[in-house]
């Protein structure tokens, strides 16, 4: 079964392709998103770049990325729907996140569009 936070990152490539440059200035690193439907099965992962070029979104693991986010499928989704607070998921262990953290903060769900309500 596919993951529901597929639809999101569909979502937020015309987003970033219309706000890209932008967002390129204002954040300057490279992200991968690493979603499973469960705890300890194989992620599927994403690349958002906010560092080159207009920014860009792509299915797979693309460069070298700044920083890592890990989770599961729903806390991703409730995530982008503001009812999963970041550090709070963090906090909790339901987020692991690896390399720059400093990189990792400027991400923040402000940066997902605001359609992406699935």
């Amino acid at each position: 079964m596919a993951l529901k936070s597929a639809a999101l990152f569909e979502k937020m490539d015309p987003f970033i392709k219309s706000q890209g440059v932008e967002l390129v200035k204002k954040i300057n690193a490279v992200y991968y998103f690493e979603v499973s439907k469960a705890k300890g099965e194989t992620p599927e992962v994403w690349t958002v770049d906010l560092k080159n070029g207009t920014g860009s979104i792509s299915k797979g693991k693309v460069g070298t990325a700044d920083a890592t986010f890990t989770m599961v499928d729903d806390d991703m989704i409730a995530m982008a729907q503001g009812k999963l607070n970041p550090q709070q998921a963090f906090m909790q262990g339901k987020m692991k996140i690896k390399g720059n953290m400093a990189a990792a903060t400027k991400f923040t769900p402000d940066l997902l569009p605001k359609d992406a309500k699935l």
